[in-house]
This record gives structure tokens, sequence and C-alpha cells, in this order.
């Protein structure tokens, strides 16, 4: 089963979730468990897992190269790239190496096949364990402005014969597209706020697109979660769990630790691997 864990904006509580279940399943399951680090901008699921990486491979994407003396610069690659990554000058192409897609469009529809393709490194993936887990991490280089290559392997690492629970990136955009690209099941992490509701809103819309079963976590409450509970009622969405914004849960969170370590909040998440089965 691929399980992931979503929010509509960032810092809902989504990799305090992911990493606390990842490590409870591993706990209890026979099958190997999986957690996946999908927020490649900034993967922070290393901090409380603290896995021991062993391996690491780069990413890349083909980006053209092209060859002068087969050029006659007449403009077809820049006509077909829909991202402007390459412009054809007097008798100069200019290649934007940070805006290509790797579409290889170009190359494929130059008459003179004056373009080929090299790879251009733009990030890394990084595995190792903590415990029986297994844990990979994506991580998009500095300056990079495509996270999605790197999702998209780290996708590839999903063995369908595992449990992989995959953090996904905050947000609606085309990183979430491809992080929930092979999910069986969607959490979704908000705040009993305005702004909470807004974002599971959108999140869930996104989520309904692609057919894919979800329910929803309540962080950070206050006591008050009529906003949420209304909405899931209507939408016919059920609440997993309601956490606390409790100050020794912060406090633990900010040392790094996981918080299913300690009795009273560790049963918080079993709860939430019952329900889970019992939907599934």
């Amino acid at each position: 089963m691929n399980i992931a864990v979503a929010s509509g904006k960032g810092g809902t509580g989504k990799t305090f979730l992911a990493t606390n279940l990842a490590k409870v399943i591993s706990q209890q399951q026979k099958i190997p468990v999986c957690y996946l680090d999908g927020d490649v901008e900034e993967p922070n699921g290393h901090i409380f897992l603290k896995p021991d990486f062993k391996f690491e491979q780069s990413v890349s994407i083909p980006v053209p190269q092209v060859d002068d003396q087969k050029c006659t610069y007449c403009g077809k690659c820049s006509e077909v790239c829909q991202f402007n990554a390459i412009i054809v000058a007097k008798q100069k192409v200019l290649v934007f190496p940070e805006l290509c897609h790797g579409c290889g469009s170009c190359s494929y529809f130059c008459p003179s096949q004056a373009i080929a393709e090299k790879p251009r490194v733009i990030g890394k993936i990084q595995q190792g364990y903590s415990g029986k887990l297994n844990c990979y991490q994506g991580e998009l280089n500095l300056g990079e402005p495509m996270p999605v290559p790197v999702i998209n392997d780290l996708t590839g690492k999903m063995d369908k014969n595992n449990i992989n629970i995959f953090d996904c990136p905050p947000g609606t955009s085309c990183s979430l597209i491809a992080a929930l690209s092979k999910s069986d099941y969607v959490i979704l992490v908000t705040e009993s706020t305005p702004f909470g509701l807004h974002d599971l809103k959108l999140s869930v819309e996104v989520v309904k697109k692609l057919a894919l079963p979800c329910s929803v976590v309540v962080n950070r409450t206050s006591g008050n979660t009529d906003l949420i509970d209304n909405y899931c009622n209507q939408e016919n969405l059920n609440i997993l769990a309601k956490i606390n914004d409790d100050r020794k849960i912060s406090q633990i969170y900010a040392r790094g630790e996981l918080v299913i370590d300690y009795p009273e909040y560790s049963k918080i998440f079993h709860n939430i691997v019952e329900k889970i089965n019992l939907e599934g």
C-alpha cells in the first residue's frame, strides 16, 4: 500500500505525521516499510528518523547540445520549445539549461540532426535505514527550479511489496501531482483555522481529480474544530485524528525526536494505523 501524506500549505505538521506514522507501522508490520521524503526542496524527515544513508545517486535531465557545424539556424528548435529554453539568433543558438524541461522536442524536430542531448544533474536521492525502516530522501540542488524530475525518480523507488509512506511536498502544484502519481491512499494534514480550511479545500479538489481515497488529520487543535468538522461532513471525509496544540509535543519536535517514543502520544498514531487498516 502506498500512503501519501500531503497538505495544502507548509507548516501544518505533514512531516511530523509522516515520520511518526512510518516508524509506528515499521514496528507493527512484518511487511517491509519504506519512508520517502518527497519534499525535495527542503527535506527534513532525516532529522527525526536519523537514517544512516549508505547509497546516493544523482538525478539529471537531458538538455540540448548544439553542433554548430551541422546547424543551419532554421529556428525549428526554438519554434517547438514551449519553455523558451533555446533561442536561435542570426548565427548562434542560445541554450538556457535552467529553463529546459528535458522533453526532447528540439532534438526530435531538428531537420539537420544538429542537436544531441546531454545529462544535467539537478539533484540527488539518498537511501539508508532507521532501524527496520527503509528511508529514501530526494534533494533538489540549490537554485534549481524544477523539483518534479527528482520526485519522479523518488516515486520509482516505491516497491509494490512494501508499505510506502510518501512525505509529499506542500501545496497543490505539479510537485504534488507527481508525488501522488503512485499513491493508493492520501492523508491530508490541516489546521483548525480559516487558512487551514482554505488550503484543505484545494488539496481535496486535487485528490478528487485524481480519484484517490483520502482522510484528514487535524493538527495543533486548540479545542474548536467546527470549521474543519463541518467541511469534512459535507465532503464525506473521515477525520483520522485530532492532535492537540500541546507544548510538550512542540518541545519534542524541536529536539528532533519522534513523539511515538512517549507513551502518552504513541497511541494517537496506533489509532491512525488501525483506522487506515479498517478503511483499506
